[in-house]
């Protein structure tokens, strides 16, 4: 078992509060996201993510993400100027969230369904939560261990 290092806060605060000053902004988790839905470079994030995330918020995340250990990344085999990234455990542990703000908006928020939104909801309405967030976890850790050897 890999150890997380907490990342370190630095002042009396509500959890909350120090949760959302860490992954509170929008870029963040769809950042998150995106990386369990198998993107894992700069490239992907810009031009494959429907939300259009500028590049400069881009590179900013991706920072973040990594000095916060939420993420890391390897540099590509074939070519070395590509940073090919990842989530950590602590990054992992994060799913349960991811599932439960998209769960919140499927039922609290009016808005036309995306085909990845139609699909997830469908999925997700056939097994029990538990069940659900397990297989994402056991998939991304599968992932993981076969592309990046962690």
């Amino acid at each position: 078992m890999i150890e997380v290092k907490k990342i370190f806060y630095g002042k009396k605060a509500c959890a909350c509060a120090v949760s959302l000053d860490i992954l509170g902004d929008r870029w963040t988790l769809i950042i998150i996201r995106d990386i369990f839905r198998g993107k894992n470079r700069f490239s992907q994030f810009l031009n494959e993510s429907s939300e259009g995330i500028a590049s400069n918020i881009v590179v900013d995340r991706l920072k973040k993400l990594t000095s916060n250990g939420i993420i890391n990344f390897r540099r590509k085999e074939t070519d070395k100027k590509i940073k090919e990234y990842y989530l950590t455990d602590k990054g992992i542990d994060l799913y349960p969230i991811i599932y439960e703000l998209q769960k919140w908006s499927i039922k609290h928020v009016e808005f036309e369904f995306s085909d990845n939104t139609k699909k997830y909801n469908e999925l997700t309405n056939k097994i029990s939560k538990v069940e659900f967030i397990d297989q994402i976890l056991s998939k991304y850790r599968e992932f993981r261990l076969g592309e990046f050897g962690i």
